[in-house]
């Protein structure tokens, strides 16, 4: 099976691209920041892995990553923008039953559309804890600080792995000090309102985000799975493509 791509709108007609392989009932799956669906996905043979499970892997490049259009309006970036263009991809192609998930703000910007009021029937949150929630400015803060230092941070900087990767990925850096602004926080308490049965994965090395436990604690209807791998490195192990799966085709040991 090949990936293909095409575009669709975001909640103001941006241009935004989704990649997709497979066929069968459509999973949603959300990139990390600065990465792209290529990166988190289709590169590390976890996107082949769902569809040869059954699944139609709809992949977009979310606003300012990838391929997608990274405009520099800050009209473009209002409050919780990420979590409007899945709704605007949602509704674009008409979805009512499917899957969703995402791999750290992918996973918080799956949360902000269930709270917005989509209905995915299971859910997937890797790379993200209780704490990767809430509490984003001091993220916000460390992330804004690396963009704005950009072509000064040496090696031995704690920016210095954000400002590589995001050089790597090309980012636009205009476009995504924008965006990192727009992200809102999940209180614990609005977690009650995650009611569909959901998978917290992560690497058995990764507390970037906070702690797992905790937030499969939080949620009315979670299940904990461990792969191998730090936040950066779990995504390039089959095994977090693999435990995706099992939970969503019910194979998994709950």
């Amino acid at each position: 099976m090949s990936v293909g791509t095409d575009w669709y709108e975001g909640f103001d007609g941006a241009r935004l691209a989704l990649h997709r392989i497979g066929a069968g009932r459509p999973l949603i799956l959300l990139h990390g920041l600065f990465s792209s669906a290529k990166m988190n996905w289709i590169k590390w043979g976890h996107a082949a892995c769902l569809a040869k499970a059954g699944f139609e892997v709809l992949m977009p490049d979310l606003r300012a990553h990838g391929q997608s259009a990274a405009p520099h309006d800050p009209a473009s970036y209002p409050a919780d923008v990420l979590a409007l263009d899945l709704e605007a991809l949602v509704s674009g192609l008409g979805l009512s039953e499917y899957d969703l998930g995402g791999f750290s703000l992918g996973s918080r910007t799956s949360v902000r559309g269930v709270l917005g009021g989509l209905v995915p029937r299971r859910l997937v949150l890797g790379g993200m804890g209780l704490e990767g929630l809430a509490g984003w400015t001091r993220r916000q803060d460390f992330f804004i600080d690396a963009i704005d230092r950009f072509d000064s941070v040496k090696h031995g900087d704690p920016a210095f792995m954000a400002v590589q990767f995001m050089k790597s990925q090309k980012v636009d850096r205009v476009a995504i000090r924008l965006l990192l602004q727009t992200f809102a926080d999940t209180e614990p308490d609005q977690l009650a309102r995650v009611t569909m049965p959901t998978l917290v994965v992560c690497g058995d090395e990764d507390r970037d985000n906070g702690d797992p436990a905790k937030l499969v604690a939080a949620l009315p209807d979670a299940v904990e799975a461990v792969v191998p791998g730090t936040h950066m490195s779990c995504v390039t192990k089959p095994q977090l493509g693999q435990a995706i799966r099992d939970f969503l085709t019910g194979t998994a040991v709950r």
